[in-house]
């Protein structure tokens, strides 16, 4: 049995990897926006994790980075890409959640955009062929 690939899941997929390359670069400008104006941060106190503001922009440009390749690699349909794009946009999705403390309204949208992302990800599939809707040329002339 050949498997034939879903229109619907290739959409999801191609959407899923442009905003995986559109969060990666947002994940990028917010780390470096971290490390160069690190007086913006403020870290509410009794906050559990103490770090300064270059570390978290480290951080977020070290997932981000990944992303912005996994997008690319799903992009052009690579599997490897697609699983590793799960994996670190739920780490991005989790940092994200650390820095609610910090900027509630944005990491709380990333994370929206992050759940969207694996969903997308995880409905990527290939169905078999049987029951895909394509028909070669001289069947659908026969039809006419």
């Amino acid at each position: 049995m050949s498997n034939v690939v879903s229109e619907r899941g290739t959409g999801g997929a191609t959407f899923a990897a442009v905003l995986m390359i559109i969060g990666g670069s947002f994940g990028v400008l917010e780390g470096f926006s971290l490390v160069a104006k690190g007086t913006y941060y403020v870290q509410p106190s009794g906050y559990w994790i103490n770090t300064d503001a270059s570390t978290w922009g480290w951080v977020h440009i070290l997932v981000s980075v990944i992303v912005l390749a996994a997008g690319f690699g799903v992009m052009s349909g690579a599997t490897w890409a697609r699983w590793t794009g799960i994996m670190i946009v739920s780490v991005q999705a989790m940092a994200n959640f650390l820095f609610i403390p910090v900027q509630p309204w944005w990491s709380i949208t990333l994370i929206l955009v992050d759940l969207w992302i694996i969903h997308s990800l995880f409905v990527h599939r290939r169905e078999p062929a049987e029951t895909a809707t394509y028909s070669s040329a001289p069947e659908r002339q026969a039809t006419l």
